[in-house]
């Protein structure tokens, strides 16, 4: 799918993943709606690569359908990359059998509401816009990718609801990819394994953890780049032979119980 002189909307998009991708689309002659919470940062982003940034929170409706449109007002918007979401950490039951010290549910309905609703609200109105465009050679109208996680398959001690969020993702892939191929949008999805984002934090102390996860891997022995993100989404948009798959990068890790 050739994505000169078209738009993308990259939710999360001012920072992490969303920024790798945001500027590598910007490379490739794409206008791009930079999706995020992050005022300062997002409106710093938009300037750099020529997009523009759009106030998103993912659980609002109303916000992802001014990101949308502001992406359609820019041109065809051909591109969604969903990078918006959030992590969790609490063990299902606590230690003092107690049901208050149980897993908080209003965390967990929160997680899935940002990491799975919120991802699946941001498809269907990218989609619907994209339904309207005029179809290329292959009947393509547009392209979806999705961010799940390794954790959909090897969730932690402590990631119920992380990794149910993430593991709905996977699972919406395909038919939501059966479900677009009526309209000529392609779905897929990537599961980051370990990857070197701000949520590691910045100084020495958190270069010596994350070189101490970066040994779990199994090769290369070190974190990923949301560059090495960037560049497969960037394939599953422009690749027409690319839909409803859910690939893992992650050099081969197997994340253990903790």
């Amino acid at each position: 799918m050739d994505l000169t002189s078209t738009s993308a909307v990259v939710t999360g998009g001012a920072s992490g993943l969303g920024a790798a991708t945001s500027r590598l689309l910007a490379q490739h002659g794409v206008g791009v709606v930079v999706a995020d919470l992050q005022d300062d940062k997002g409106e710093a982003l938009a300037k750099e690569i020529g997009g523009v940034y759009v106030h998103t929170d993912v659980t609002n409706t109303e916000q992802i359908i001014q990101a949308v449109d502001t992406a359609v007002g820019m041109a065809p918007l051909r591109s969604l990359v969903c990078c918006a979401g959030i992590g969790s950490a609490q063990r299902t039951v606590g230690k003092d059998g107690e049901y208050s010290s149980a897993f908080n549910l209003d965390t967990y309905k929160f997680v899935l509401a940002v990491n799975l609703t919120g991802t699946f609200d941001c498809v269907r109105i990218a989609a619907t816009a994209m339904s309207r465009n005029a179809a290329d050679d292959d009947g393509q109208r547009g392209a979806i990718v999705l961010t799940a996680s390794v954790a959909a398959e090897d969730g932690q001690i402590g990631q119920a609801a992380y990794s149910s969020s993430k593991g709905g993702i996977v699972g919406m892939t395909l038919p939501v990819a059966r479900d677009l191929s009526a309209v000529g949008v392609r779905v897929n999805t990537i599961l980051p394994g370990l990857i070197d984002t701000p949520i590691y934090g910045e100084g020495e102390a958190s270069e010596a953890f994350k070189a101490n996860l970066g040994k779990q891997v199994l090769f290369p022995k070190r974190l990923g780049r949301a560059e090495e993100y960037a560049t497969l989404a960037l394939e599953m948009l422009r690749n027409s032979y690319f839909n409803a798959e859910s690939v893992r990068l992650d050099a081969g890790i197997r994340m253990q119980p903790r």
